[in-house]
């Protein structure tokens, strides 16, 4: 009784499960993009447990006992997700699809020829953040030195301004949150490079771009920096700084809902105490000092959207002996007073498709220049130059998204002017107002190929003229770690209001941008690749002396060529974060007072640099090292007549700087609420090489006298003490 109760049990699960295998479907089939197979695609009925993954030939299978109408999905981070009806009855069911691409901003390939950005962790190769400005030896700290570390960017150290691939520091426009800064650089005596007027730790990322810039920027024959401001600080807090040099505080408070922010700050420097330790080559009868305040507040709209105003106010000055070359005059005393403020005010928002962005600036700088002859112990009377410039920049850009990465750009801008000026018993009054429009678009057809088309049209009250400048820059990426990029584009400038002293009837100086790139990026490494050719046209020609240049004309012209080499690699050497540069530079120019084409006297054919980094945990320390070596540029000395000629001419001496710095963060590992400190220690040139950057000549070219940095080496201590917020970590965070 008990063997057929267990026997019709065995028959009775038997049949069950016969039933229940009868009763499952097979589904199969094969997945296609472009007539490729595609592995790893996930293929699932929706809302069941049953599917399976694609092999290498694109081909999946599995079994269901679902019925009746159902939804088969496939999902592929690449591609865009495909659901396909189907009935599940009795019958095995054959499904082939073919997928669409999908593109988003993280996976599209980015158009990079002539920049360099660092202030989108999308991008691959994030370069210089504030953190790596401070850390990089020989920077002091500025975003501008700091650049000075990247191919394309000149070596020059008599002139403040950035000099990149051939062209004068005018050719450089540099914008904060998409305005205009006009006198971004500090004031300085002839001879004596300015500093940056603004912190670094204002600005939470920066693109630098040397060529084939969009059309949103204009006036700027040669590259842009476009530096972004941040928004608000994860906490209030406070800080003090305290060096020889200078002393510094700053008070940021964030509201309870954590919505707005506002700011204040104060500093005051002067280089008298290192003057009297440390040799100088410059004789200064007034150590360079000044004071700075700024303020901000910063506040976060219910969209999303932000409000942001910064004001910077500066004054300084400072006087310098200058031995004359004259023989009937001993010295030259120069004294300079300045004063300066910056006031922005931003706006972006969100609204639907469309991105909106406002923002306006007004500047006004104030330079009083007196020179003074002393012969035989008698001061004669000063001569003076004095310049005051008050500028108002506008800007509108509306943003409207076309795809998920395809985007269409539209603008408009107002840059007025109001300069006047004082040179000796000659006065002028220039106003210009440059009225701007400008469109473009960015296009991902795929996630290898991208294009960005736009135009520029610009008119100037003072030239009387208008100007038109297409641009055209294009990505393909040809394996998932090479990416190559293209770009054109027609660039116009004003030329500069300090040579207009004139009537002479003058246009827009133009150049003609051609860049190729490749990019290589793998896990912790970079490699970038490039070539420039620079067709430059309309450049002023001027007469006059040396301190005093008019242009007269539009007919000068120009080249510019050459190819840049970038590697950057964290991960090779354990722990060392560094990057090696080169640039190769071929340029001529016959503009100024230039009496055929020469090569610039800001231009070295050969530049190399190298940074190094390294944190070291346990002792709380970082060691930085930079070096940078530039082939002697060309000095001429040209005679000071309406068709001037060269007398003398030659290369200086190679440049050559090592750097080193020592960031100590002793607050590291500590979890008190106690302040954070960072202490640190700065020596520029160690070695104390003897770099010339040029001649002064007397005016009948007898004598001469070379034009040296202020210091053969500089040294920077200081400590820097924050409350409420550890912003060292980032040493941490960043491997440094």
């Amino acid at each position: 009784m008990t063997s057929n109760f267990a026997l019709r049990t065995m028959i009775l699960a038997c049949t069950s499960v016969a039933a229940f295998s009868f009763a499952q479907v097979n589904i199969s089939g094969k997945v296609l993009y472009k007539n490729k197979p595609v592995k790893d695609v996930n293929v699932s009925l929706k809302d069941s447990y049953d599917g399976a993954t694609t092999d290498s030939e694109g081909n999946y299978k599995f079994q269901t006992d679902e019925k009746g109408a159902k939804i088969l999905v496939f999902t592929h981070p690449k591609y865009e997700n495909s659901e396909q009806s189907i009935n599940v009855e009795s019958n095995d069911i054959t499904i082939n699809t073919n997928l669409k691409e999908s593109l988003s901003e993280i996976d599209a390939v980015v158009i990079t020829a002539g920049s360099i950005e660092a202030s989108d962790k999308k991008r691959a190769t994030a370069l210089l953040t504030p953190l790596d400005i401070y850390t990089t030896a020989g920077a002091d700290g500025q975003v501008t030195a700091a650049l000075g570390y990247l191919p394309g960017v000149q070596k020059v150290g008599e002139s403040e301004g950035l000099f990149v691939r051939g062209g004068t520091s005018g050719e450089t426009k540099i914008f904060i949150d998409g305005t205009l800064v006009n006198n971004y650089f500090s004031q300085s005596t002839p001879g004596l490079s300015g500093r940056d007027r603004f912190n670094t730790s204002l600005f939470k990322g920066n693109i630098f771009s040397s060529g084939g810039y969009s059309a949103q920027y204009g006036q700027a024959l040669s590259s842009v920096l476009l530096l972004e401001s941040v928004d608000l600080p994860s906490t209030t807090s406070y800080d003090f700084s305290l060096s020889p040099l200078f002393a510094g505080a700053n008070y940021q408070k964030l509201n309870e809902a954590k919505t707005a922010s506002w700011g204040v700050s104060a500093n005051y420097s002067n280089l008298a105490l290192i003057n009297g330790v440390f040799n100088t080559n410059t004789d200064f009868s007034k150590s360079p000092n000044g004071f700075g305040s700024d303020a901000n507040f910063r506040i976060k709209t219910k969209k999303g959207g932000f409000i942001k105003y910064y004001g910077n106010f500066q004054t300084g000055s400072m006087g310098v002996n200058n031995l004359s070359l004259e023989p009937n005059i001993d010295k030259s005393e120069v004294d300079l007073k300045s004063n300066y403020t910056f006031q922005t005010l931003s706006y972006k928002e969100k609204f639907g498709k469309y991105k909106l962005n406002l923002s306006a600036s007004y500047s006004f700088n104030q330079n009083n220049l007196d020179f003074t002859n002393v012969e035989n112990g008698i001061a004669s009377d000063p001569f003076a130059i004095y310049t005051k410039g008050n500028y108002v920049n506008a800007k509108a850009v509306v943003e409207r998204k076309i795809s998920k990465i395809s985007v269409l750009r539209t603008g408009i801008e107002f840059n007025n002017s109001i300069e006047d000026s004082q040179f000796g018993s000659y006065k002028k009054h220039i106003t210009d107002l440059i009225s701007s429009g400008f469109a473009e678009t960015n296009l991902a057809f795929n996630r290898n190929f991208s294009l960005s088309l736009g135009a520029r049209a610009e008119h100037s009250s003072y030239l009387d003229r208008w100007n038109l400048a297409p641009r055209v820059s294009m990505a393909y990426k040809i394996s998932d770690t090479w990416v190559s990029s293209l770009a054109y584009g027609i660039y116009y400038q004003n030329p500069e209001s300090k040579f207009i002293n004139s009537n002479a009837r003058l246009g827009f100086q133009k150049a003609d941008h051609y860049i190729f790139q490749l990019q290589h990026n793998t896990d912790g490494r970079s490699l970038r690749l490039e070539a420039f050719y620079k067709d430059y046209s309309y450049l002023i020609k001027t007469a006059g002396s040396t301190n005093f240049q008019t242009a007269i004309d539009n007919s000068g012209n120009g080249f510019a060529k050459g190819m840049e080499i970038f590697w950057r690699d964290r991960k090779s050497i354990k722990g060392i974060d560094y990057w090696l540069t080169y640039s190769y530079l071929d340029t001529e120019r016959n503009f100024m007072n230039f009496p055929t084409s020469l090569t610039p006297t800001f231009a070295a054919k050969h530049t190399l640099s190298a940074v190094a980094k390294k944190f070291v945990l346990n002792w709380k320390t970082g060691f930085n090292l930079s070096y940078t070596y530039a082939s002697g540029r060309p000095y001429y000395d040209l005679t000071q007549d309406f068709n001037s000629s060269i007398r003398h001419q030659g290369y200086l001496k190679d440049y050559n700087a090592l750097n080193f710095s020592v960031n100590y963060v002793p607050s590291i590992g500590r979890t008190d609420n106690k302040a954070n400190t960072v202490i640190v220690l700065g020596v520029n040139n160690i070695l104390g090489t003897k770099n010339v950057f040029g001649y002064n000549y007397s005016q009948d070219g007898m004598r001469r006298s070379p034009v040296l940095p202020a210091y053969d080496t500089f040294v920077f201590i200081g400590a820097f003490i924050s409350f409420g917020v550890d912003k060292t970590n980032d040493a941490i965070n960043n491997n440094l």
